[in-house]
């Protein structure tokens, strides 16, 4: 007899989006109950805060009067999956395409405490992503692509993203979406919510205040200009150092050492999270003398980036 193939039905966590059995009672991965997805009900809507994202392009109904319909589907499909690639690279979750617009949202199905960053860094990334695939649409049709984005965080209410419900809902959305109205050509315009949470790592400029559609009141925004490092994490080393004495040594020695040989040296600093590895090598690099640091740093998510 041939092996029976059975394959198990699968429940997504309304928590953290996992993917469980259907008889699992908690989640495998965050241990929330999963009594009401795994009767196949109706899972709980929540309240979260997240970060939405809004990018659409400048000028499309003139490029839709420029190309034929075949090479604007082929364009406008490309610009997509380009900016699908560096939304999700940076664990957001594209809601929707709305017409030329993009509108993704960081903070579901999985939550992560610094998702107002990543939306910015992958609104630079987008920006990136789509000077690259100018080069080519503007060698084969003659045309350029510019996108505009406007970014803002806030509580929204969010559905079951395994269940196909609507991501989220709430003022926050309109908001962003809003900002990216009024953003000129390539600029990235973030809420005063946002900038708040990101400031330690990113460069910005106070905008204009400006009335938004719908709002109350005039809201004064951000102008990214710049996320540094790309993995700035804001963290102040300004208080003494006690009890490294030793990790200290072994650092200059290895320095003295590669200085004395001329020979490289490699040291590897280990150590569970918060015991103090970044203020260690801070503190030795601000004691090294008549050396040229270079600094290489990953960021601690996504695929095939790491080194």
């Amino acid at each position: 007899m041939p092996p029976c193939k059975y394959t198990p039905q699968m429940v997504g966590c309304p928590t953290c989006g996992e993917q469980n059995p259907e008889r699992a009672r908690f989640c495998l991965s965050c241990g929330q109950p999963l009594s009401e997805a795994g009767r196949g009900e109706r899972a709980a809507e929540t309240r979260r805060r997240v970060t939405v994202l809004f990018t659409d392009v400048v000028g499309s109904t003139p490029l839709g009067e420029r190309l034929d319909p075949e090479a604007l589907r082929e364009v406008m499909q490309r610009y997509f999956d380009a900016m699908r690639v560096a939304i999700e690279r940076h664990e957001g979750t594209v809601e929707k395409f709305i017409g030329d617009a993009v509108m993704a949202v960081f903070g579901i199905p999985r939550l992560h405490e610094d998702d107002p960053l990543r939306a910015v860094r992958a609104a630079i990334e987008m920006s990136a992503a789509l000077e690259i695939l100018n080069r080519d649409i503007e060698a084969r049709w003659g045309v350029r692509l510019q996108i505009r984005t406007g970014i803002n965080t806030g509580e929204v209410v969010a559905g079951d993203a395994s269940a196909h419900q609507a991501l989220a809902t709430g003022d926050v959305v309109n908001t962003a979406a809003r900002l990216e109205q009024v953003a000129e050509p390539g600029e990235v315009l973030i809420g005063p919510a946002t900038y708040r949470l990101v400031r330690h790592a990113v460069r910005a400029e106070q905008a204009p205040a400006v009335e938004l559609k719908g709002k109350a009141a005039p809201m004064a925004p951000w102008r990214v200009v710049d996320a540094g490092s790309m993995v700035a994490d804001g963290r102040h080393f300004d208080s003494p150092l006690v009890g490294r004495d030793r990790p200290l040594h072994v650092l200059h020695d290895t320095a003295a050492r590669s200085r004395d040989d001329r020979a490289p040296q490699m040291v590897t600093v280990l150590g569970l999270a918060g015991v103090g590895k970044s203020r260690l090598v801070h503190e030795f690099l601000g004691q090294l003398e008549g050396a040229t640091v270079i600094r290489g740093r990953c960021l601690s998510y996504g695929d095939t980036i790491t080194y």
